[in-house]
C-alpha cells in the first residue's frame, strides 16, 4: 500500500481538494493521504512544479504524488502517469507539473496517458478532472494497481517539460528571475547558492527590481539584519530568495513571480 502525497492549486475555502480525498477514500479507504498543500499559485504550473520538486525528498520512498495546477482542464492535455527512476508514482496533467521532480527523482522510467476510462468518475466533467480522473486513479495505483493499467504508455521523451528560467551573468552581477513567492513575501530566486557564490559580487549587493535600486546583505538567517531591512538569504531549498526581515519582500520591491532581478556588487 502506497501513500498518497497531494498538492494542489485548488485553496482552502472551497470543496474542490476535500472532494478528492473523499473520492480516494471511495476507492481505496485504506489508503493514508498526505496533503503537502493546497495553496499553490492559482494556474502557475511553473511555480506548481518548482514546489512539487522542492518537497519530493521529503516524501516517503513509495508515494503516488498526486498533483493538479491544470489551467488547460478539458482541453487537448493529456492526463498521465509516471514513474520515476527512483519508484514514486505520479498523477497529474501532462503540462510539465510532474516532469520537473520525476526528472529530479532519478528521471522518468515510465510514462502512461490515463486512457483507461473505466478507472475513471462517471459522468466526467469537463472542469474537474482532479475529482474524475486523478483521483480515482492515484487511489488505484496506491493500492496496488499495476501502472501499465492506467492507458497506453509511451515514451518518456514526448512528456511535456517545462522551460525553466536560467540566471544570466552580467558584468559584477546576475541577472535572475523571481519564481516564487510564499505566504510571507519572501521572493525565490532561479538561482542557487553556488552559483550565487561563483559571481564573487560579495555580501553586499545591490539589487535592481523595475528599475529600483536597493541595498541588501547576503546573510544566512533573517535575524541577521535588523527589522524592516532587505536580504539575500538560500532558503530552505537551497533557493537564492529575496527577504525583508519581519516584513514581506513581494511588497517592498513589488515582485511577483516571472519578474527580473538584478544583484549587482555593492559600489
Amino acid at each position: 500500500m502506497r501513500p498518497i502525497c497531494f498538492s494542489s492549486d485548488y485553496g482552502y475555502a472551497d470543496d474542490f481538494a476535500g472532494t478528492c480525498r473523499a473520492v480516494i477514500a471511495r476507492v481505496a479507504p485504506e489508503v493514508r493521504v498526505i496533503d503537502v498543500t493546497h495553496g499553490l499559485p492559482q494556474r502557475d504550473v511553473l511555480a506548481g512544479a518548482l514546489v512539487l520538486r522542492n518537497t519530493l525528498p521529503y516524501m516517503p520512498a513509495e508515494a503516488v504524488v498526486l498533483a493538479v495546477v491544470d489551467p488547460g482542464v478539458g482541453g487537448p492535455r493529456r492526463p498521465a502517469g509516471l514513474r520515476s527512476g527512483a519508484d514514486r508514482l505520479f498523477v497529474g496533467p501532462d503540462n510539465g507539473l510532474l516532469t520537473l521532480a520525476a526528472d529530479a527523482d532519478g528521471g522518468v522510467r515510465e510514462a502512461h496517458i490515463l486512457t483507461n476510462e473505466s478507472l475513471w468518475l462517471s459522468p466526467l466533467s469537463a472542469t474537474f478532472h482532479g475529482r474524475d480522473i486523478f483521483a480515482p486513479v492515484a487511489a488505484r495505483l496506491a493500492a496496488g494497481l499495476a501502472l501499465d493499467q492506467v492507458g497506453v504508455e509511451i515514451d518518456p521523451a514526448g512528456l511535456v517539460r517545462l522551460d525553466v528560467p536560467e540566471p544570466r551573468r552580467l558584468a559584477g552581477g546576475l541577472a535572475a528571475t523571481a519564481v516564487l513567492v510564499d505566504r510571507f513575501g519572501n521572493v525565490a530566486l532561479n538561482l542557487r547558492a553556488d552559483e550565487l557564490a561563483a559571481a564573487e559580487i560579495g555580501d553586499e549587493l545591490e539589487l535592481d527590481c523595475a528599475g529600483e535600486r536597493y541595498h541588501a546583505r547576503v546573510v544566512r538567517t533573517f535575524g541577521a539584519v535588523r527589522a524592516s531591512d532587505i536580504l539575500v538569504l538560500v532558503d530552505s531549498y537551497g533557493m537564492v530568495s529575496v527577504a525583508v526581515n519581519g516584513g514581506s519582500a513581494a511588497e517592498v520591491l513589488s515582485l511577483e513571480p516571472g519578474d527580473r532581478v538584478v544583484l549587482r556588487r555593492q559600489k
